[in-house]
């Protein structure tokens, strides 16, 4: 995503780099704000409405982490499950920039749509329904959709080929230490988590 959305890019297509990337940081946010609301709204109507203990959704969350883990590592075989949609490229050249950014944004933000590739992005609509609320909820959602947009804005200074060359290598270099520090995030949150639980 971060090749597409280049000042490089954007030149080519005749359309303004900042207000493509402004308009991806936007739907992304809207995405995330719906879907952290309505996972929100479910846990209202399961969690908050059972009275689930703070100690159980702690734990729950724990579980799922763990559970994430495992299928992330494909432990006996099992794999993430996820679809194989990707963002339509052709919206690049048919729409103008801030439409196709913001479109682009929307789908990333939900992050379910297009194809998922840790399950730390499910444990993160686990995350919003164990909040119980929608307000909980849509926090938890805006704060990862701002997080899945903002790295558009380190490719600000791609204005030639070598350029966007450059981060394509770098991307390429930092993907393997990128997924273990993601498990390694999961597996700290997973323990603080229990221990959260059994101090509660």
């Amino acid at each position: 995503m971060l090749g597409s959305i280049t000042p490089l890019g954007e030149r080519g297509r005749g359309s303004k780099w900042w207000l493509t990337a402004s308009a991806y940081v936007v739907g992304s946010v809207l995405g995330g704000l719906a879907m952290g609301s309505a996972f929100g709204l479910l846990g209202r109507v399961t969690v908050g409405a059972l009275g689930v203990s703070a100690p159980a959704r702690l734990v729950t969350l724990a579980s799922g982490l763990l559970a994430g883990l495992a299928l992330d590592l494909r432990i006996g075989g099992l794999k993430l499950p996820t679809n194989h949609r990707q963002v339509d490229e052709e919206w690049r050249t048919r729409y103008r920039g801030w439409v196709w950014g913001l479109g682009f944004g929307l789908q990333l933000g939900t992050g379910v749509v297009t194809i998922v590739t840790t399950s730390t992005v499910y444990l993160t609509w686990l995350a919003a329904a164990l909040t119980g609320s929608v307000g909980g909820g849509a926090a938890v959602g805006l704060v990862f959709g701002l997080a899945r947009a903002l790295p558009v804005f380190s490719v600000a200074g791609v204005r030639r080929p070598d350029q966007l060359l450059r981060v394509d290598g770098v991307l390429a270099r930092l993907a393997g230490p990128a997924r273990r520090a993601t498990y390694a995030a999961g597996g700290a949150l997973a323990a603080i988590s229990l221990a959260g639980a059994a101090r509660w």
